[in-house]
């Protein structure tokens, strides 16, 4: 039992894995902060245009 605790401790064979999920939780992550910073702005600019439209007159030509 201790051969076989020494060889798992020394092995790596799945640190790639461990590396591969890591680095795409943190993509996963990077990207679910920019889809909300983007629609927080988007939501705002899209009531500044209806503010904007709601409160000039345009003249029909």
């Amino acid at each position: 039992m201790i051969r076989f605790l020494k060889n798992f401790h020394r092995s790596e064979c799945g640190a790639v894995t461990v590396d591969w999920v890591v680095l795409c939780a943190a993509i996963v992550g990077l990207a679910i902060v920019i889809v909300t910073t983007m629609q927080s702005g988007a939501l705002t600019l899209a009531d500044n245009v209806g503010t904007f439209f709601d409160t000039h007159f345009f003249a029909d030509e």
